[in-house]
């Protein structure tokens, strides 16, 4: 597997004197999801999406990136996820396979995608715009108060887990946490989407109550993780950046509480 960060040799100008130095970089690398589907005697395989990522918890990737599709509503329907062997040698480690139950069908005309989303869009590659919504999205439970102590104190615990981005400073976050504010699960990224589906694909499988869950996200609060974070039932989602007009119309039909422009010991509730 690739190393999470890169080492590249830059020229640094600082006060008018250049110096060469060593630097490093977060790595970026593309994944292809690949779907086993059909009768367990006459399996298909559909080449669902790429996506630019960085290499790490791809399996978690997988596996939220599917649900928060809704090309699986239950954990059950999916009964592994595994790296593509017989591949080229320049794409081994860049190909996973996530094989389905044969009970799940699959339709490849409605989950036809140009096979590319750049990093910091994935929904950019839906082939249509009715695409852009995913069905399974269900009422969420009301949070309830919010207790500004726990969400002010949220940024410096993630940060504090931030290992990639302490060392390139240029890697999105997303983290779970408890009601109380404990950490429960960090992932960081490249693209913030990817960020937020290795979060939802690590705990899918466990005994987590993502309804007393608060998920947080480095950058701004979009459309898509603001759809992620409903379809995975998380009632709380907060943002370090600014939410756009659809995340708030989506948020509120749908009972998320979303807060934005979480920064020193202020944010703006958008929705609840």
């Amino acid at each position: 597997m690739s190393a999470l960060v890169e080492q590249v040799r830059v020229h640094t100008t600082e006060s008018g004197a250049s110096s060469l130095r060593e630097d490093l970089v977060v790595t970026e690398e593309p994944l292809e999801i690949r779907l086993g589907f059909g009768p367990l005697e006459d399996r298909r395989e559909l080449r669902l999406s790429v996506t630019m990522r960085t290499p790490g918890h791809d399996e978690d990737l997988v596996r939220g990136f599917l649900f928060t599709e809704g090309i699986i509503t239950d954990p059950s329907q999916l009964l592994r996820v595994v790296p593509c062997m017989s591949v080229k040698v320049e794409e081994q480690g860049n190909v996973m396979r996530a094989e389905l139950d044969p009970v799940v069908i699959i339709d490849p005309v409605r989950w036809q995608r140009n096979f590319y989303a750049t990093s910091s869009c994935g929904v950019c590659g839906k082939s249509s715009i009715e695409a852009v919504h995913v069905n399974h999205m269900e009422a969420l439970d009301p949070w309830g108060e919010i207790e500004p102590a726990v969400i002010t104190a949220l940024p410096e615990r993630m940060r504090a887990a931030q290992t990639v981005f302490r060392h390139t400073g240029g890697i999105h976050a997303a983290a779970l946490f408890d009601r109380e504010g404990g950490l429960l699960c960090l992932r960081e990224d490249v693209g913030r989407h990817n960020a937020v589906d290795k979060v939802i694909g690590a705990v899918l499988d466990s005994d987590e109550r993502l309804g007393a869950r608060i998920l947080l996200v480095s950058g701004r609060a979009g459309f898509e993780l603001v759809q992620k974070c409903v379809v995975a039932g998380i009632p709380l989602m907060v943002a370090v950046g600014a939410p756009s007009s659809l995340a708030v119309q989506l948020a509120r039909s749908r009972g998320l509480t979303l807060i934005g422009f979480l920064r020193d010991q202020r944010f703006n509730v958008y929705a609840s």
